[in-house]
């Protein structure tokens, strides 16, 4: 009874590596979607690392975007003004900034308000946030863009940009 499990066991496990071989071959690479799963997150960040792999082109645009998440945003609030980023730069309210859990430092980042249509370009220099259910913080100028100063919070979409906005 004991060797069946192992050699169902194996048996599935087997199957799986094949599926993986054959989808690797037909262009879809697994093995970024492994390298963000980590099952020990039982939350919506494992759900937003899961949406980074999702990504569509545009050739209708200067900018190529990879859609990254859809979720709820919020913003810093004042009292955040002079102290330390993550990333060490100082941080002013009124630039054009973001806390993200997981993008790299610098990545510049469209912010669409799903509910108006306002969008909102910002440079990721902090980690964030740390409200369950919540995919990013802006900087209050940031947040005043795509106007949700009001509510506080709001569903919208982002979209990684593939190169500087200003170049």
């Amino acid at each position: 009874m004991r060797n069946k499990k192992h050699i169902v066991s194996l048996s599935f496990f087997t199957l799986l590596i094949v599926i993986g071989a054959s989808l690797n071959i037909n262009g879809i690479n697994l093995s970024e979607i492994a390298g963000n799963y980590n099952p020990l997150y039982n939350s919506a960040e494992a759900t937003q690392r899961t949406n980074l792999n999702k990504t569509l082109t545009s050739s209708k645009q200067s900018r190529a975007l990879s859609i990254v998440a859809e979720g709820k945003a919020s913003y810093y609030a004042d009292q955040f003004h002079g102290r330390r980023t993550a990333n060490g730069e100082t941080f002013n309210m009124h630039k054009l900034t973001a806390a993200h859990p997981s993008l790299p430092f610098g990545t510049w980042v469209k912010v669409t308000n799903l509910h108006n249509g306002k969008d909102v370009v910002v440079r990721i220099n902090d980690r964030g946030p740390y409200v369950k259910g919540r995919i990013i913080d802006l900087s209050i100028d940031a947040a005043k863009e795509i106007g949700i100063m009001r509510s506080g919070t709001v569903r919208v979409k982002l979209e990684a940009l593939k190169s500087n906005p200003s170049a």
